[in-house]
């Protein structure tokens, strides 16, 4: 591993996106993007869109120092949120999770840049990228293959709706050879 310090909330700028540190103050406008059921409807806390359930994911992003705000940088609008989480470096390890966007951003080349930006940041000093995954997310599960992530094991930890986790990786050597 890297003896440089991961700075677990750089600003990444894509040609699509820019991802800075979520803010307190991002709160409203993080809200909006994810005001539709649908994003939520297969992941284990699919009531997320409403605004107490909602303002537990928002603390706890600000929480973790780890979160960004996506922005769509045509717009200037906040579209979503991801983050880096459960930092080890002694496993040479970080997480990528928590991730989600609006739907008319669906559908490959805004996540494939989102996870991007992150994967080339996180390897600078990691050796190992995980995803946790609801065992009922499908769409997530699928979205991971494409961007080469592959099914590690399963959690012994349970999701909220007593569904089981699924984690997913990408090593650094496997990342370095393919293209996203």
């Amino acid at each position: 591993m890297t003896t440089n310090t991961f700075d677990l909330q750089p600003t990444l700028i894509g040609e699509l996106l820019e991802l800075r540190p979520l803010r307190p103050d991002d709160f409203d406008a993080l809200f909006a993007a994810a005001g539709d059921p649908l994003i939520w409807e297969q992941h284990p806390e699919s009531d997320r869109y409403k605004r107490e359930i909602f303002q537990k994911y928002f603390d706890g992003a600000i929480e973790s120092k780890g979160a960004f705000a996506i922005i769509e940088r045509t717009s200037g609008r906040i579209i979503g949120s991801s983050r880096y989480c459960h930092l080890n470096p002694a496993e040479s390890e970080v997480e990528i999770g928590w991730t989600f966007l609006e739907r008319s951003f669906w559908g490959g080349r805004y996540n494939r840049e989102l996870k991007k930006l992150m994967l080339d940041h996180a390897f600078r000093f990691v050796d190992r990228v995980v995803f946790v995954v609801g065992e009922n997310n499908l769409r997530s599960q699928k979205a991971l293959e494409k961007i080469g992530a592959r099914f590690l094991k399963k959690s012994d930890a349970l999701e909220p709706d007593g569904s089981a986790r699924l984690v997913f990786a990408i090593e650094k050597r496997d990342y370095i050879a393919s293209v996203l």
